[in-house]
């Protein structure tokens, strides 16, 4: 690895449009954000040293063993986030970036190209939220000097209707990537000063001449190359400069050697697409947690994110296996969602692994969500997984081995899901699904809006069609708890704090389908359960039996006492559920 002499951006610029420097696949997405952006620029102009480069030469014989992608010139974060698959020519060689990738790109975008993100307050599907910004500066110096960022010099992200000079207002916006097109840094700059009407203004000229002098004159970028193509060399020497700085994750480099690796189909592609139809609208899935299911679907002995653990034959495996995986992945997804959980709702976005392996070692198929003849088998798998959720630390510390110790479980136990061998294998390892005495009033304590309320819910009241939306609502609505309404209704001002803490915690709510929950709002109990979904006492009676609403009071002068005897009704159910009860075993 040679350090070699220092050159402007534009050079490394032009040798990225020409295709001659690419990424590697073991290069992340581009994560920066305009922020950053504005502030490389800042330090450019400034003459401030933007850190050193690493190079790959790639000769062209080597070159058709890998993948490369081009680098971002137009960013919009809907449509198009991700850098393309390039095609090398044959008999072509390349430099790839090992390091720099985050700071190329931005410079690439803010000299070449465009930067669209959502606006706030507007919809992802709305195309007008995502205007394209480009980067300007403002020559006149007037905007310049952000505190909080560090900066000097006046770079924003504008689109070019905002950069246009309102009536009486000074044409102070120059667009950075026209720097690139000035003929000279004398005659054509004074030429752009006068066009805009500051020939008097005294930085105008100093500040064009600064940018013009950083982006096309001044040898900034300091890099090293490395000429070795020994592929554990390069990944090694990766895996050393990105230790630092927004480090890699381990998916992101993990994948990329899938996509090295894989033949067939693009692995970089293929893994997102699938985190996408995961999660819909509905969960937060991760890279790492696909790639985690793909080594713990494959039966790769050792599941630990290690490189020595993605080799090229377990990667093979991985890729001859997808479709089967994929659909293992998406039907543990499903599952979860009949269970009535989401992304607010699930604890550990672990518990999809398990039972997406259930799922693939059995060849259950999509079928298994809906079909009559399994609800039996999906109540032991939803009363395992709602437990596991409520537990704290289940999912936590230790996950590679509880990971391994259940897919044992699972390959080994022909037949039904094995909740009590799994059960058993679990307290064997200190993760009981047994509750204590303390932890059982912990969850008494579960508050409104906190993953686990969910899960208590729904194991303290399993009647209920959870293949609807659900929601956890309050049973008397948290919008008549304030200091005037409870004045109001009566409750006297030293009682009122009693009101405030326990109208968020359990025994105040419940499960509700979506649109009812919608339509009872801020109603009180009382006007209620006298509504269109109770058409008859018996209804309503029921409804109260099954979710202990009894003796519920139609009024809040009595609210505290109907949460104290509710708390004990769950306390006991949850003693009978989680305590001293085992798990349903399979017939």
């Amino acid at each position: 690895m040679a350090y070699q002499p220092p050159v402007p951006v534009t050079e490394v610029l032009t040798s990225i449009h020409d295709r001659s420097y690419v990424l590697p696949a073991i290069q992340r997405e581009f994560e920066w954000s305009t922020d950053q952006i504005r502030r490389l620029f800042d330090s450019l102009i400034r003459g401030y040293p933007i850190g050193s480069f690493l190079f790959w030469q790639v000769s062209p014989a080597v070159v058709s063993r890998f993948r490369f992608y081009d680098f971002l010139t137009d960013y919009h974060e809907r449509n198009h986030p991700y850098a393309p698959q390039v095609a090398i020519p044959a008999g072509q060689g390349v430099t790839a970036i090992l390091d720099g990738q985050q700071r190329l790109t931005a410079l690439n975008i803010g000299l070449y190209g465009s930067h669209a993100e959502r606006q706030a307050r507007k919809w992802v599907s709305n195309p007008d939220a995502y205007p394209a910004k480009r980067l300007y500066l403002d020559i006149t110096g007037q905007y310049a000097g952000e505190e909080e960022l560090g900066m000097e010099y006046g770079f924003r992200f504008l689109t070019d209707s905002e950069a246009q000079p309102s009536l009486g207002e000074v044409n102070r916006w120059y667009k950075v990537a026209d720097i690139l097109y000035l003929a000279d840094s004398g005659p054509a700059m004074n030429r752009e000063i006068q066009r805009r009407g500051l020939g008097e203004h005294p930085d105008a000229f100093q500040t064009l001449y600064e940018l013009f002098k950083a982006v096309r004159e001044t040898p900034s970028i300091n890099f090293y190359l490395e000429k070795n193509e020994d592929p554990d060399k390069v990944l090694d020497i990766f895996v050393r400069v990105n230790s630092a700085g927004t480090q890699l994750s381990y998916s992101d480099l993990l994948m990329s050697m899938a996509t090295n690796q894989w033949t067939m189909l693009d692995a970089r592609q293929e893994i997102r697409s699938l985190v996408d139809d995961l999660n819909g609208e509905h969960f937060q899935f991760t890279k790492d947690l696909v790639l985690k299911a793909g080594l713990v679907l494959t039966d790769v002995p050792d599941i630990r994110f290690k490189v020595t653990n993605f080799t090229r034959q377990n990667t093979a495996l991985m890729e001859k296996r997808w479709s089967e995986l994929r659909s293992a992945l998406l039907s543990a997804g499903s599952l979860l969602r009949s269970f009535g959980f989401a992304a607010q709702t699930l604890a550990a976005n672990s518990v999809l692994i398990p039972l997406a392996y259930y799922i693939h070692s059995r060849a259950l198929g999509e079928s298994y969500v809906t079909s009559s003849s399994d609800a039996a088998d999906r109540e032991l798998v939803r009363a395992w997984v709602t437990r596991s959720l409520m537990k704290r630390g289940i999912w936590g510390s230790g996950l590679d081995t509880l990971l391994s110790r259940l897919r044992d479980v699972l390959r080994d136990s022909p037949g039904g899901f094995p909740a009590d061998r799994l059960e058993t294998v679990m307290t064997a390892q200190g993760k009981s699904l047994r509750f204590e005495t303390a932890e059982i009033d912990e969850l008494l304590e579960s508050r409104y809006g906190r993953p686990r309320t969910f899960a208590t819910l729904a194991m303290l009241y399993p009647g209920i069609d959870l293949t609807h939306a659900f929601h956890v609502d309050h049973i008397f609505p948290r919008s008549l708890f304030t200091h005037s309404k409870l004045t109001k209704a009566g409750i006297p001002a030293e009682r009122q704090e009693a009101y405030f803490t326990a109208v968020d915690s359990l025994p105040n709510l419940q499960l509700l389908p979506g649109i009812p929950n919608i339509e009872k709002q801020a109603t009180l109990p009382s006007e209620w359960l006298v509504g269109p979904h109770f058409p008859t006492a018996e209804k309503r009676e029921r409804y109260l039996e099954q979710n202990d609403l009894q003796g519920l009071p139609l009024e809040l002068e009595r609210f505290l006492a109907f949460h104290a005897a509710r708390r004990e009704l769950m306390a006991s159910r949850l003693r009978d559920i989680v305590g001293t009860k085992k798990l349903p075993t399979q017939t």
